[in-house]
């Protein structure tokens, strides 16, 4: 029986993200891919979609750019991850102000984290979401600010990334993928891959 990463070669997998997150998760999972990058679409979605429905969406727009251009044999990743924080969903902060006030809103609160994920070849299309429940410790001003300051998260969701030091010494709970937070549910899409590309991980009786 074939193993899935002999079968993976099979496939030209492409990553449409310039997250050196997700980057480094595909790598350690062991999944052959390329960065296959084009301009950043913007970001807008119908008002009235819940923040589940708005997470797909986006992934699926990110797709648009490149379905006409993959064939069977093609699959291309592209992902949203969205912060959400009750019923409101905290994007990327615009600035150092806006970084430092999601994250007093954040302090001492538990968010969502809600990762979609389309999946797209030329002659189909697969999507999912994952969700992750975070709790974060009330976090001091003068911490949040050296955050802030040294990190400079602008590129992120809610203004954070939890493998970075504010997620070691703030979040004392999570409830969900870990690796949803940082960007992509790797253990799931590595199932999607194995369901989208029909392999069959034990042989027939």
């Amino acid at each position: 029986m074939k193993r899935f990463t002999d079968h993976l070669k099979d496939y030209r997998i492409f990553l449409a993200s310039r997250s050196p997150r997700r980057q480094s998760l595909l790598l350690e999972a062991g999944i052959p891919f390329e960065c296959w990058l084009k301009d950043e679409v913007a970001e807008i979605y119908p008002s009235n979609l819940e923040p589940k429905d708005v997470a797909v969406f986006l992934a699926r727009l990110k797709a648009d750019a490149y379905r006409n251009e993959l064939s069977s044999k093609d699959i291309l990743i592209t992902a949203d991850t969205l912060v959400v924080l009750g019923t409101r969903i905290l994007g990327k902060p615009d600035n150092r102000t806006d970084a430092i006030k999601m994250l007093k809103e954040l302090s001492g609160n538990p968010h969502e984290v809600i990762t979609g994920v389309c999946l797209t070849s030329g002659d189909k299309e697969s999507v999912f979401i994952a969700s992750t429940i975070v709790w974060f410790d009330h976090l001091e001003q003068s911490e949040i600010e050296e955050y802030v300051d040294e990190y400079s998260p602008f590129d992120k969701a809610g203004s954070y990334g939890i493998q970075e030091r504010i997620g070691y010494v703030g979040v004392h709970r999570i409830e969900g993928s870990y690796f949803n937070v940082m960007g992509l549910p790797i253990q799931q899409l590595y199932k999607e891959l194995q369901n989208f590309t029909e392999y069959k991980s034990t042989a027939p009786i």
